[in-house]
């Protein structure tokens, strides 16, 4: 009778144990997220200032993000795309006959800060954590556009929103649109065009006034690193 006690104790033991693995292992944070990217990448600017999704280009990268809390983080990006445009065979027509007619390749890195809408994290607790949130970023990169013509380096300011959602306890998953504002004009120019098509309009650039735009539409996978050991509440 005893044995059997004992038996029961020992397997109630064993079932306590797993259990609280298991929620530990749920609800346990992590400070750092790796992962890719894919999606597309257009543009808009003198040759393409109406059409958002107009001559679009694939698009790649890798990221990392840092958590601070579950409603902010700080997001490093290091991205490829291409963007082109043409004014031929379009409605839009620039002075004097002209046409811009171009395609090139843009390297960006950048950081974002993020704001999520919803406590973001493994759910439960008593932090209220959710698995999905839509989020709003903005922040500061830097654009490398090489030849044809010339070298183009700029600093650019993105701005978009997102989703992400907790598929499995370490595994994110999310989409995001952003548009990055650069401060350069040059972005448009091709080995086609002549010198006054940087600035085919004649508009004086000033701040972001007459500059080159591009955005980003992608779809992310990242994975969580370096958890966070709490002192209290595991």
């Amino acid at each position: 009778m005893r044995f059997r006690s004992l038996k029961y104790l020992l397997l109630f033991g064993l079932l306590f144990v797993a259990t609280r693995a298991t929620l530990h292992a749920q609800d346990l944070e992590y400070k750092m997220e790796v992962g890719g990217m894919l999606g597309a990448s257009c543009y808009l600017g003198d040759a393409n200032y109406t059409e958002l999704f107009k001559d679009i280009s694939a698009m790649g990268g890798a990221l990392v993000r840092y958590n601070i809390n579950p409603r902010m983080a700080v997001k490093g990006n290091l991205a490829i795309g291409g963007i082109s445009g043409t004014t031929k065979e379009s409605e839009y027509k620039l002075p004097g006959g002209q046409d811009i007619d171009f395609s090139r390749t843009l390297y960006d890195l950048g950081a974002q800060f993020e704001y999520n809408f919803f406590a973001y994290g493994n759910g439960g607790g008593y932090k209220r954590l959710h698995r999905f949130t839509p989020y709003i970023f903005m922040g500061m990169g830097f654009t490398f556009a090489p030849e044809p013509v010339d070298n183009v380096f700029t600093v650019n300011f993105p701005i978009g929103l997102g989703v992400k959602y907790k598929v499995a306890p370490r595994l994110n998953a999310g989409c995001e649109l952003s548009f990055r504002f650069s401060m350069s004009d040059k972005l448009d120019v091709s080995k086609e065009t002549t010198p006054t098509l940087d600035d085919p309009l004649g508009i004086k650039s000033s701040g972001m006034k007459n500059k080159d735009t591009y955005s980003f539409f992608s779809i992310f996978l990242t994975y969580d690193i370096m958890p966070k050991y709490r002192k209290c509440n595991n």
